[in-house]
């Protein structure tokens, strides 16, 4: 099942591999993260909290390259070799662990996933740039499509993700299910760029959503959080432009702490300059934009979810 690029980036060797390759790990750096390859206990983990609505949560990585200022993920950081989990919370961004026997874990399942509630994934992002080099995400998907029936949802901020569509398709061709969650946050490329300075544009994940909706897949467009925007029915039309009919949105929250580290001031200052108040009124204005936008897009869109209650499974 693994395929032979899989093969040789996780520790195995293919016949036509150079024999001065075969064994070798893939990339220990990838731009300014480092990368670290490590066997996991399990790949498939009983969902709680948030997530409690699904029987699981599938999670490739530990860690995310794309390093968003204020990405609740980061906080569920634990110890890791020399590493503190309040270091790898600080460093949030900087590192991804790679679970490099995920493939294996998942095919020596016995159990079958048929009708199970999957979320890939809850604390990472599936389509990170590490991705492009190692398509694990991509091998944990031909699994599923070969073997099993699942019922899932990918959750991500990255175009790249329009790569396995003919995967999505497979599995709901076999009786599965499948949607695809966008992460779109602001339709403003400034703000975008202090909260989000590593990832591709919003302009950038709504041409995916209408490329998902193109190879007839599923699509949730999620604005999760919803940043400041600059024009909330301009922004409207952008998300109806892609043909999508699911949406979701939720609130940033402001919760001291619940920035990376060295971040909190240099987002709190956009803020200040884009809602034309003073940092200590940011939390208070930023609500009254909020929920200004949110009405206009419950007056605008279909299916608009809320909150947790946004993200119960569709199916």
């Amino acid at each position: 099942m693994t395929s032979p690029r899989q093969l040789a980036l996780f520790g195995g060797s293919t016949p036509d591999q150079p024999e001065e390759t075969r064994g070798q790990p893939g990339p220990t750096r990838l731009g300014h993260a480092s990368i670290d390859y490590k066997p996991a206990r399990a790949i498939l983990t009983k969902a709680t909290g948030f997530m409690d609505a699904y029987d699981f949560t599938l999670n490739p990585y530990s860690g995310c390259a794309f390093g968003c200022t204020y990405c609740y993920a980061a906080f569920f950081s634990r110890a890791s070799g020399s590493m503190t989990g309040a270091e790898r919370r600080d460093t949030w961004g900087a590192w991804v662990e790679v679970k490099e026997n995920a493939i294996k874990l998942l095919e020596r399942r016995r159990k079958p996933l048929d009708d199970t509630l999957i979320y890939m994934s809850s604390v990472t992002d599936p389509y990170q740039p590490i991705e492009r080099k190692l398509n694990l995400t991509q091998g944990l998907l031909e699994v599923l499509a070969k073997r099993h029936r699942p019922k899932l949802v990918v959750q991500t901020r990255s175009p790249d993700v329009v790569r396995d569509a003919d995967l999505f398709r497979e599995i709901v061709a076999n009786g599965g299910r499948v949607q695809v969650n966008l992460t779109v946050t602001t339709d403003d490329e400034d703000v975008r760029r202090a909260f989000e300075p590593t990832c591709p544009s919003n302009a950038k994940r709504l041409g995916a959503a209408r490329e998902l909706v193109g190879h007839g897949i599923a699509t949730c467009l999620t604005m999760t959080p919803l940043l400041p925007v600059e024009n909330a029915e301009r922004f409207v039309d952008d998300l109806l432009a892609t043909g999508v009919q699911n949406f979701i949105v939720q609130p940033f929250h402001f919760q001291s702490g619940k920035f990376i580290a060295g971040t909190r001031d240099a987002a709190l200052g956009i803020l200040a300059t884009k809602l034309d108040c003073g940092q200590r009124s940011v939390p208070g204005r930023y609500l009254e934009h909020y929920n200004r936008v949110r009405d206009t897009l419950r007056s605008k869109l279909p299916g608009l979810g809320e909150g947790k209650d946004g993200f119960k499974p569709p199916f």
